[in-house]
Parts: structure tokens; sequence; C-alpha cells
């Protein structure tokens, strides 16, 4: 059983406030972080990932019964985000590679298995910075579970895919959902909300 609470948390970028006093617990299954551009949704997954600090406010992580603070939870975590870049001199199977050795649980077989699952095998020997960004998307999203991750927080998952690309999101999450691990999706997107099994809308905490 996987179980995040988030008690209270604000965020200030100098004198400006984007996150206001959020608060909620959530189990193991999908959960939709909702909320108009602008509105903290990156911000916030930043925040419970372990990547940002609160103003105020605490993050708690809770893996079978065992309680993890935001900065334990990072090698627990995948992370998929338009922001999140990737090497752009490298071949998508360079990058995999590389990432693959830093990781404790993934090996080099395992890339061969993402390129088909993300179906970008054919792109394997292409520079990263001369894909599309669609294609680009998919191997991020192919980077993020690439360490087989307990929980996977994607920010706009769907952004710049075409429709096979988004029955790629329905099959993750479902895969996720099968095997009892956490998925966290911001997105102003009703198809990618959808997915989830409970929604949190940010636009309430104004």
């Amino acid at each position: 059983m996987i179980e995040i609470s988030a008690d209270n948390i604000a965020k200030n970028y100098g004198k400006k406030r984007v996150l206001n006093g959020i608060s909620f617990h959530h189990q193991t299954a999908a959960l939709g972080i909702a909320g108009a551009n602008g509105s903290g949704k990156s911000t916030l997954l930043k925040i419970i990932s372990g990547l940002l600090k609160p103003t105020s406010g605490e993050v708690q992580w809770k893996i079978h019964e065992d309680k993890l603070s935001p900065k334990a939870i990072i090698p627990y975590i995948g992370f998929s985000a338009p922001y999140v870049q990737l090497y752009e001199e490298l071949s998508v199977e360079e990058n995999l590679r590389f990432l693959v050795e830093l990781q404790k649980n993934s090996a080099l077989e395992d890339i061969n298995d993402l390129l088909h699952r993300f179906e970008i095998k054919k792109l394997q020997n292409s520079l990263y910075g001369n894909l599309s960004t669609g294609q680009q998307q998919r191997v991020k999203l192919a980077s993020a579970v690439i360490k087989k991750p307990s929980i996977l927080i994607m920010d706009e998952p769907g952004s710049n895919l075409d429709q096979k690309g988004k029955s790629l999101i329905r099959n993750l999450v479902q895969t996720y959902r099968d095997n009892n691990k956490m998925v966290i999706i911001a997105s102003n997107l009703q198809e990618e909300l959808d997915l989830c099994d409970k929604t949190i809308d940010l636009n309430n905490f104004k």
C-alpha cells in the first residue's frame, strides 16, 4: 500500500503565492491534479516528489507502513514532465542506457522492452535533439519508468502525443493500477483526468 498525505502546503515565489493551503490524502491508485495554467500544478508535483521544498506545510509518504519524507521517497519515483529534458546530443538508446547505469532496479535488457513498449524502436539510433516533440515525449515516458518506480508522476503526459501515444498513457495508468502502484497526473485536460480515481482541483484552494 502506498499513501501520500499533504498538510496545508503553501509555496511562495518572492511575494507571489502559488499554492495556498493544499491538503489531501490519497492511497494506491491514480490521482489527478487539475487546475488552470498557472494554478501551481507543476509546483505541487515538484513538492510532493521531493524536488522542491514548500514554504510551509508538510508532505508525508507511507509505503507498506513505513513513513518516508519527500527526500526519502525520491528513489521510488519516476517523473515525466515537459520541463524535464534528456541529453540532446545522445541517441535515444544512449539516453536510456545512461539512465540504466544510474539505477539499481533496471538492467540493459529493459531498454529493448521499453523501445517496443513506447513504440520508439525505430528511433533508437536517432539523436534525441533531432526528434519531434511527440517522439521526445515518448522517450521521456520510457525514461520515467526505466527504474520500475512504485510511484509514477506525470505532468501533462499527453503533451504533443497523437492518439496512439495517448493510448500508451491509458495503458500505462492501467498497468500501475493493476499492480497496486500509484500514478499522479497533473493536467488541465479532462481526458487525462478521467484516467484517475480521484482528482484535486487547485482552483478550489485559491
